[in-house]
């Protein structure tokens, strides 16, 4: 038999998980913290697939950014990482 079978029960819910409220702050932080140092990733944001997922797993999608922008940010990783490193 061919179709979908719309009685069938479709079993328990999905666990929680980190709520959209979450990731949401989460991309704000993000964007304030990128901003401070002076780079924009306009495509910051949810990657809302994710939350059907099973368990749910909310994804920060960073994006597509140009090589201007991935070398400031890769030279403040950099900057950052060896100021972590100093006792």
């Amino acid at each position: 038999m061919q179709g979908h079978d719309l009685g069938r029960d479709p079993g328990p819910a999905p666990a929680p998980g980190p709520g959209a409220d979450d990731v949401e702050e989460c991309v704000s932080e993000l964007r304030d913290a990128l901003a401070a140092h002076g780079i924009t990733l306009p495509s910051v944001g949810i990657e809302l697939p994710a939350f059907a997922a099973r368990p749910r797993l909310p994804l920060v999608a960073l994006g597509n950014c140009n090589v201007d922008t991935a070398r400031r940010l890769a030279a403040v990783l950099r900057t950052a990482w060896r100021g972590e490193a100093q006792p």
